[in-house]
């Protein structure tokens, strides 16, 4: 059996994805009124956030975001993530009520200090 070799392609950062989008969508519904497709502010920061995971260091052994040793996102993103994560956090539990316990689990997880293969 062929193991498959993109880190992007791991089912934690397919979860990863499907969490961050779940949540922007929460986020521009409700603080933009879109219904359906996401507006061009919301959907520049879901495909920021998608190149970011695809590039992270630590692969599928990624800490949260929030423990990560390693800040990838420019100051101005960094804080419009923050304010998606903060309105659509406690909204998660009712809309995605799966991806939001394997969010919070994965969140308990230690973060390691280096990415594997790092010094």
């Amino acid at each position: 059996m062929r193991r498959n070799t993109n880190p992007a392609d791991e089912p934690r950062m397919v979860r990863e994805k499907e969490t961050v989008t779940a949540m922007i969508r929460i986020f521009c519904r409700g603080r933009h009124g879109s219904d359906g497709e996401l507006c061009a502010e919301c959907e520049s920061l879901r495909q920021y956030a998608m190149r970011r995971l695809e590039r992270c260091p630590f692969g599928p052994d990624k800490p949260a975001c929030a423990k990560c040793p390693i800040h990838c996102y420019k100051p101005q993103m960094q804080e419009r993530i923050r304010d998606v994560m903060r309105f659509a956090g406690p909204r998660m539990i009712l809309r995605h009520p799966l991806l939001a316990i394997r969010h919070q689990i994965d969140a308990a997880k230690p973060a390691t200090r280096t990415p594997p293969g790092g010094p």
